[in-house]
This record gives C-alpha cells, sequence and structure tokens, in this order.
C-alpha cells in the first residue's frame, strides 16, 4: 500500500461530500468531481465573513503555484515561500478553525486537481503533508458532467455497498434527495425490501448465496466500508451484540465480524502491544486465530490503529477498559 501511494496508483483525495477517501488512479478525476468543492465552499463561506475575497485567494493560488514550480513544500516553508500572499485571520479565524488563508488555496487548487498533497512519510495513517504540483492534472481530459458525475459515484456506490436505501446513499454523496434519486433512476436498481436497492444481478447473487458453515471471523477498522458506507451497524446486528452496540450511531469501537454479523469488538493496545478484545458469543480456535493474525500484522507492519486523526493511544484508554469491562478481563 505504502508502494502504491509512492507510485500514485492510490490516492488519498477530497471525494463524496468533501471527506478524503483511498482512491485508485482511475477514479482520481471522478474523486475530486464527485467532491465539488464541498469542502473548500464551505471553508470559504466562513473565510468570507472574516473578511476574505475570492480575488484574494486567486492571487493566492497563483503565489501556491509559483511556489511549488518543479518541488515538494511542507506548509511552513511554502507559507515563507509566499510572503504576505497568506496572512493570519486573527482571533476570529481561530475561533473558527481557520488560522490563516493558506489552506483555503490549498484546498482550492487541490479540487481543481493542480496540485496534491504527499504524506510525509510515504504513510497514509498520519497528518503531516507536503504539497507538490500535480502533472498532468487528472481533471484535464474529465469530460463528464455533474449528472453524469452523479450517476457514477451512484454506480459504485451501489456496487460496492448494495443493497442500500436511498438515504444511505444521499448521505453518503452530499447530494439533496431530487439528485441522489435521479442518479439512481438511470441505473435500473431492483428493490431488495422495503427501500433496498441494488443491481438485479447482484440480487441474484445475494438470494443463490449459501452462508459458510464454519465461522469465518474478521478483524476490521471501525471505519471499515461494511458499516461505513451505509453508517447503519444495528443492520449486521443480532442478540447480545445488539444489546451492547445497537444504542450507538456508530461503532464505538474496531469491530469483528463473522460471515457479515457483527459478533465482537477490539482496540490495539500499544502499552502491551496487544489487541484487546471482546467476543459476544463463545469464541472458538477461529477467533483466537483471526486475533492471532491480527496482532501479528498491526506488530510488525503498523504499529497501531487509529479509529480517526485525532485518535491517540491516551485517548484511547478508557475505550480499552470498556472493552476489559465486557470481557471481565
Amino acid at each position: 500500500m505504502d508502494l502504491a501511494v509512492e507510485k500514485c496508483e492510490i490516492h488519498e483525495l477530497p471525494s463524496a461530500r468533501g471527506c478524503t477517501y483511498v482512491v485508485p488512479a482511475s477514479d482520481f478525476a471522478l474523486a475530486l468531481r464527485a467532491g465539488g468543492g464541498f469542502s473548500s465552499d464551505q471553508e470559504m463561506n466562513v473565510a468570507r465573513k472574516l473578511g476574505v475575497t475570492d480575488a484574494e485567494v486567486d492571487k493566492l493560488c497563483d503565489a501556491i503555484l509559483k511556489a511549488l514550480a518543479g518541488r515538494a513544500l511542507d506548509p511552513d516553508t511554502l507559507r515563507k515561500a509566499i510572503g504576505n500572499a497568506s496572512r493570519s485571520l486573527g482571533e476570529g479565524g481561530k475561533k473558527k478553525g481557520i488560522t490563516t488563508t493558506l489552506p483555503l488555496g490549498l484546498s482550492r487548487l487541490q479540487m481543481m486537481g493542480e496540485i496534491r498533497r504527499i504524506p510525509m512519510n510515504g504513510r497514509l495513517d498520519q497528518q503531516r503533508y507536503k504539497y507538490t504540483p500535480w502533472r498532468p492534472n487528472p481533471l484535464a481530459k474529465f469530460k463528464l458532467q455533474q449528472d453524469e458525475v452523479n450517476v457514477e459515484l451512484a454506480k459504485r456506490y451501489f456496487r460496492w455497498i448494495g443493497p442500500a436505501t436511498s438515504a444511505e446513499f444521499q448521505w453518503f454523496s452530499g447530494f439533496g434527495v431530487t439528485a441522489a434519486k435521479d442518479a439512481m433512476a438511470v441505473l435500473g436498481l431492483v428493490r431488495f425490501e422495503e427501500d433496498r436497492w441494488m443491481f438485479a444481478e447482484d440480487l441474484d447473487s445475494l438470494r443463490s448465496h449459501k452462508i459458510p458453515q464454519a465461522a469465518n471471523y474478521k478483524l476490521t477498522s471501525s471505519l471499515d466500508a461494511m458499516t461505513l458506507l451505509r453508517r447503519d451497524h444495528k443492520m449486521l446486528l443480532e442478540g447480545p451484540s445488539f444489546k451492547k452496540l445497537g444504542s450507538f450511531g456508530d461503532p464505538p469501537h474496531h469491530l469483528i465480524f463473522d460471515r457479515g454479523r457483527i459478533v465482537g469488538v477490539w482496540e490495539f493496545d500499544t502499552d502491551s502491544n496487544s489487541i484487546v478484545w471482546h467476543s459476544f458469543e463463545k469464541a472458538d480456535w477461529r477467533l483466537e486465530e483471526a486475533v492471532t493474525d491480527a496482532q501479528h500484522f498491526i506488530r510488525n507492519e503498523l504499529g497501531d490503529v487509529r479509529s480517526f486523526s485525532l485518535d491517540s493511544p491516551k485517548s484511547r484508554v478508557p475505550k480499552i477498559e470498556a472493552i476489559r469491562k465486557m470481557s471481565g478481563k
């Protein structure tokens, strides 16, 4: 994965509803267009109230591109290189979460495909970047109109996670009700149950699927697509697990799956360098083996597993203690 990032075969980009996703090179342009300026527009709306003009950000973008010509710079070095093209937004900006105008220019240029950000240590699970020109610009030959972009995003979404409801797709995409339903209508989706929709060939496959007799455990991130794309983990809960997790809007921990059902939770404890976990069902040797394999991978390849960018070993302590309390360990 790190090598794929280095070769720009995959990239973390602002995409659906302005959130970042890791996407393949074939979808770089679609991801940027699907983002549609969600995050940059929101930031700019706030900045305008602080006295920032569009003309000012245009000049800032020109200065950033000139400073980045043929090289990659971190934000501090870039700020020095562009001089007074970027300015502080004072206490008002600090309260709004925009301390300087520099992020406004960086966000706009990234959405335009003019620049891209590079993880400073080559890994995606951190928040320190350098910025560099993006040549060729992935949007240069992209011809789809916005309604066509909407359809392409809907096509991928329902291939990834169907059956899903129109409301779930609307949340994921950030589209309005009408735009979401118009995009879905083009795909010829079929109803699975109530308001759940999927492709007809996927429905045939689902109906003919036989659930395996043997357990098949998988330890996943709390941000895994199984739960993130629909944001409805409750439909994957049964019995004891529902009693424990059914009241949460999003999974409070990383999850353990068995044949599509959530059967347990886990966190990584950096103090003991081990996985702390709890199963809602009686654990067997297959689950023990799955935990051991995941633990080995984290220790040797990752070093830690975070739920989100601000997660840390210190902030995670209450969650680890909650799992230990559940398991009685």
